[in-house]
């Protein structure tokens, strides 16, 4: 027998009894944007490698370590997309979405980083993202964090989530902050874990949001980010915890909060969990008003979000909120005999044109009663429509309940439609 070929280590199929989760989270989601007016976008899993070098930026983890890169047959240096900003900006710029217009956009699907495979982080995984350009105001970015709580409140755990929020400020104020930190951080370099010491003068705000706990305490005495910031900051900063606080939002100030990407600036957030150890963070986000210009386009403003979609699936099946999940059938038509096989391939699919929204499975592959009932039951449909021989001949069906104790009823082959809809 031929070796059996398995999926590659920290991709994984998504299976039948999976799927619908997955699908009622991806419902919630493009109902959610649409209600706010966003337009989606589509772009390839394949980029440029230097896309990701000039917008992440080369001293970073998923650049240095993460990516899927590899040459192609004309020698070109090509990734798999690890995030969807980077594409998303270049996708405006080539098609000239951004130039001197708003766009309030928003993606989803699969992206590649070669990390540990562990829950909820895989090496390929899919990301729902928002982003909204040429805005840049507090108040979008407001909007995006209400937008964002509105899916919480749609998968129904908004209580198993917190809002954590900083503000880095404008380049230059950050470029000061970074000297001063530097500064610090050389003062206790003995003090610093290995991978502290490696971004201390590559990357000096990603020591903040470090997990050695030694080193967490050494920046208690740190300089802060907001002693550095000019008045414009933090007008924007306190603007939109004015917005957030007006419509009931809560959230916490967490001035350790940097982000992991270069591109970043002004407003930064997570939404976080405890409910998954530490993997905590569910949605993440922020501004990065450079990043357009950075990428070759003109300067415009931009602010947005990004979450894995494993897991928000994690997070509902650890709560159990994925006991109501609908089954993929509602109906099961069943022939007992050849006779009526035509006749219940008939029926299914009158049904079918009769009510758009149902869903109907016909048995196929003959069987006994017993057989088809018991197939009938696993498919998890609410009820089994019989046509045996007695049925045929009268041109009515049996209508029996699969989910609860009623009596089997019979209707006229032509009432069917009608009294399905009611009892669905």
């Amino acid at each position: 027998m031929a070796k059996q070929i398995q999926a590659i280590r920290g991709m994984n199929d998504i299976l039948p009894t999976q799927s619908p989760l997955w699908q009622k989270v991806e419902a919630v989601l493009r109902s959610s944007v649409s209600a706010y007016g966003y337009s989606e976008i589509r772009t390839p899993i394949v980029e440029s490698t230097d896309l990701f070098k000039r917008s992440i930026g080369e001293v970073t983890d998923i650049v240095e370590k993460e990516m899927y890169t590899f040459e192609d047959r004309n020698g070109d240096s090509l990734t798999l997309r690890p995030e969807g900003t980077a594409s998303t900006v270049r996708a405006g710029n080539e098609h000239g979405l951004l130039y001197n217009q708003e766009q309030r956009l928003w993606y989803m699907g699969p992206m590649f980083r070669h990390e540990r495979p562990q829950k909820g982080r895989y090496r390929q995984f899919h990301q729902f993202g928002v982003e909204v350009y040429g805005i840049g105001t507090a108040d979008i970015d407001a909007e995006v964090l209400m937008l964002s709580a509105r899916l919480w409140k749609e998968l129904g755990i908004s209580e198993h989530v917190s809002l954590e929020l900083n503000t880095l400020g404008d380049p230059s104020e950050r470029a000061a902050y970074r000297d001063a930190l530097i500064a610090f951080l050389e003062q206790h370099k003995d003090k610093l874990d290995e991978d502290s010491q490696r971004r201390m003068y590559s990357n000096p705000l990603r020591v903040l949001d470090t997990k050695d706990s030694q080193v967490q305490a050494l920046l208690a005495d740190a300089p802060a980010l907001m002693d550095y910031l000019g008045e414009e900051s933090k007008t924007h900063f306190s603007t939109l915890c004015e917005l957030l606080d007006a419509v009931g939002i809560q959230y916490q100030v967490n001035p350790r909060l940097v982000r992991g990407l270069d591109y970043y600036n002004r407003t930064v957030f997570e939404w976080v969990t405890s409910s998954l150890g530490s993997q905590g963070t569910v949605l993440a986000g922020g501004r990065y008003d450079g990043l357009v210009g950075q990428l070759g386009g003109k300067e415009t403003p931009a602010v947005g979000f990004a979450m894995g979609l494993e897991r928000i699936v994690l997070l509902l099946e650890t709560l159990e909120l994925n006991q109501d999940i609908a089954s993929e059938v509602d109906v099961y038509v069943t022939a007992m005999g050849d006779s009526c096989l035509v006749e219940a391939f008939k029926v299914a699919q009158s049904l079918r044109e009769a009510l758009p929204g149902l869903k109907v499975m016909s048995h196929c592959g003959g069987g006994n009663v017993k057989k088809q009932m018991k197939r009938a039951d696993k498919s998890g449909a609410a009820y089994a429509i019989i046509i045996g021989e007695n049925e045929l001949a009268n041109n009515q069906v049996a209508i029996k309940p699969l989910r609860n104790n009623n009596q089997q009823e019979l209707v006229a082959r032509d009432a069917l439609a009608a009294t399905i809809s009611a009892l669905i």
